[in-house]
């Protein structure tokens, strides 16, 4: 390890004393930590081009005043008890440097911004957890995955150490086109598909393109949060659209003209309805209409259960308006972080230069093995596996929930990787059950701000709770339903509940 010291051979203070007071500053400042080993004098020597005296002086000056300490034929570390009055200097700075900083000389609403976050801050609280859009971790493709990463890795040549293409590596792209055409029906070129860091950064890429501050923006309501927030911070004016059991109601859609509308229609996130096909054509002349834009985020279409999915929106448009926005995240895995976009053919150039200005291109490696993985027929298998599997897992959640309370109606079971249950009447509303299931050991999940926006003033939101199935086996879905039944029911007995261990499969 190198430390950043300099000595400056024209100063009025010698060499020795200038070698002291850096490594002293680094100490109070917290850049050496207590315990932390330094380089040895020789290394030092070497660096600083300076005389072994010269350093064998100061480190001796800071050892006789308790900064470093000694341990024989281990080397020289930061002291583990700092010196008083080292710590009052210290203090002093600390209090020196914590003034407030004026924000607003740059960005007036800069500490009210917020964001979506998708990691789940009760899981370690809970043993059955309904966390919405979370797949399976033991549907991973490891074996293939494995063998695919070490074949790429044996011939990578120089991939690993170049730059790539922003746009994404051309073979995941085409595998992307011809995959979106029978399962979609988007036919694509692969210089429209922009791969992106999961779907977020998709939706970054669009709002940077055609989003100047006070650009109507149109959100469903209950809505992704995700895409609201992204919306605040773009300065756009929102407009929140009512979603009803058929989806977005285009009939209240504003007459604005140059807008960017977001809309979930294979699976409407939170609601899980799917937008009939007389609404997305609505949908789409509104748009060619008002010169307006459309975010098509399909983030979990692969998973339909209930007769043959509708063709995406972007299959109908004509007038090319709208942002086909991807994500591997559902079926795969989000620590993978590969999504896409497909964008209108007239503004390719233009997103590929937005991309190059945020990423300078996702990481090679994983693209090229899940191009690969797709190309060989893996990803289709894969597909059709954990597709049957959550058939099933959604099948027993529908039949634990008739079991167990025999009343209330779900939404959106048609189609994905969770759904939404009206809870009965004569049962408590979403924002009491919640922290009562945390406390049997469940998590469940109300249409709150961190789960989804709501802006229309809808009274009813509280009757509304969403569950998550995908990353759970039949048995914890059955187990947790029994259990939050019990607790609601005032049945549970404190000595019930399985151990966490019997829950895992």
């Amino acid at each position: 390890m190198q430390l950043p010291l300099e000595v400056d051979r024209h100063s009025k203070l010698n060499l020795q004393t200038q070698v002291f007071e850096q490594i002293r500053g680094m100490i109070l400042a917290g850049q050496l930590r207590s315990g932390q080993r330094l380089p040895s004098s020789r290394h030092l020597c070497q660096q600083l081009q300076v005389s072994r005296i010269t350093i064998t002086l100061a480190l001796a000056r800071l050892a006789d005043e308790g900064y470093i300490e000694t341990a024989k034929s281990l080397g020289t570390f930061v002291s583990r008890q700092i010196p008083e009055q080292a710590l009052h200097a210290l203090q002093t700075d600390v209090e020196h440097e914590h003034q407030p900083v004026v924000w607003d000389h740059f960005r007036p609403d800069l500490l009210k911004i917020r964001s979506h976050n998708l990691v789940n801050m009760h899981r370690r609280r809970t043993m059955i957890d309904f966390w919405v859009g979370r797949p399976d971790a033991r549907s991973f493709p490891l074996r293939t995955w494995t063998r695919l990463t070490n074949k790429r890795l044996a011939s990578a040549g120089s991939a690993l150490t170049e730059y790539n293409d922003p746009m994404g590596y051309m073979p995941l792209r085409q595998a992307i086109a011809d995959h979106l055409r029978p399962a979609r029906g988007i036919v694509a070129e692969p210089e429209q598909i922009i791969i992106t860091g999961g779907c977020q950064e998709g939706l970054n890429l669009i709002c940077r393109m055609l989003l100047p501050v006070g650009t109507d923006a149109i959100m469903e309501s209950p809505g992704y949060a995700g895409a609201s927030y992204l919306f605040e911070s773009f300065g756009a004016k929102l407009h929140s659209i009512p979603v009803d059991e058929k989806g977005l109601d285009v009939a209240q859609l504003p007459d604005v003209t140059k807008a960017l509308a977001y809309v979930t229609p294979s699976h409407q996130y939170p609601m899980g309805c799917t937008l009939p096909l007389d609404r997305r054509l609505e949908l789409l002349a509104w748009a060619a209409k008002t010169n307006s834009y459309i975010m098509e985020d399909d983030y979990d279409s692969d998973f339909r259960y209930v007769g043959s999915p509708l063709a995406a929106l972007k299959a109908l448009d004509r007038a090319n308006r709208v942002f086909y926005v991807g994500t591997f995240s559902k079926c795969l895995g989000a620590g993978l972080r590969i999504g896409y976009v497909v964008v209108p053919p007239a503004l390719i150039s233009a997103a590929g230069h937005f991309i190059a200005l945020m990423n300078n291109g996702q990481p090679w490696l994983d693209q090229a093995v899940l191009a690969d993985f797709m190309n060989t027929g893996g990803y289709a298998r894969h597909l059709r596996t954990i597709r049957q599997h959550y058939l099933g897992k959604r099948n027993a959640l529908l039949k634990a929930l008739d079991r167990n309370f025999n009343q209330g109606t779900t939404i959106g079971a048609e189609a994905g990787m969770h759904l939404v249950w009206r809870i009965p009447d004569h049962l408590p509303g979403a924002q009491e059950i919640v922290p009562r299931a945390l406390d049997c050991g469940v998590g469940v999940y109300d249409l709150s701000p961190r789960s989804a926006v709501i802006a229309c003033g809808d009274s009813d939101t509280d009757r509304y709770l969403m569950f998550g199935y995908s990353s759970l086996s039949e048995k914890q879905i059955t187990t947790g339903i029994e259990r939050l039944a019990e607790e609601l029911q005032g049945k549970r007995r404190s000595n019930s509940a399985p151990s966490a261990t019997a829950l895992l499969y």
